[in-house]
């Protein structure tokens, strides 16, 4: 099950994905607001922390997150300071009861992640696809659009046209339809 404990915040944070089941993971802390009682009045424990990226309103939360738990933080630059293990571009990462992929999808962030399960078509798209054909900002230090356009590409071309949930850093879950958000990003992107 994935649940979003930024749901309905009014603060600078992110989406903060709890998915339960054999593995109980969250996908980015948020920043801003208290996440931990948000777990606590949910589950027990928590296996791992995965970060889509190290922005701030991504990461906000996870001394918190670390020392209420004794949980560790998985991301992809393992020199960033709030990162404990890397994962590796077509590294699987298990989140819940269901085998992700992997991606790394540069030009919001240089350490930017996409997480794809293809046996349930769910996809946390991070900042870089958003509702209705948004996408990652790259004005910030290490965006570049032309770079983001490849890893929106990269996206596009691996999941499946049934994609069935999306999940982005920002706003909320698109579960119906939820290719043509992907196809759309993809386009808007170019202009």
């Amino acid at each position: 099950m994935i649940s979003n404990l930024a749901a309905g915040v009014r603060a600078f944070t992110s989406n903060a994905f709890l998915v339960t089941g054999e593995r109980t993971v969250l996908v980015d802390t948020g920043a801003n607001f208290d996440v931990v009682d948000g777990l606590r009045a949910t589950v027990d424990g928590l296996d791992a922390v995965v970060l889509t990226h190290t922005h701030e309103d991504h990461v906000g939360n996870v001394s918190g997150v670390r020392t209420a738990f004794d949980v560790e933080v998985w991301g992809f630059d393992s020199g960033h300071r709030v990162v404990d293990h890397a994962i590796g571009d077509g590294d699987r990462v298990v989140l819940g009861d269901h085998s992700y992929l992997a991606l790394h999808t540069p030009g919001h962030k240089d350490d930017h992640l996409c997480l794809y399960a293809d046996s349930e078509e769910v996809l946390f798209a991070g900042d870089l696809i958003f509702q209705d054909g948004g996408f990652g900002r790259t004005d910030l230090p290490e965006g570049d659009r032309e770079t983001l356009i490849e890893s929106i590409d990269r996206v596009h071309d691996l999941v499946s046209p049934s994609l069935s949930e999306l999940h982005p850093g920002h706003g909320p879950s698109i579960t119906t339809d939820a290719s043509s958000h992907v196809e759309l990003a993809e386009r808007a992107a170019r202009f």
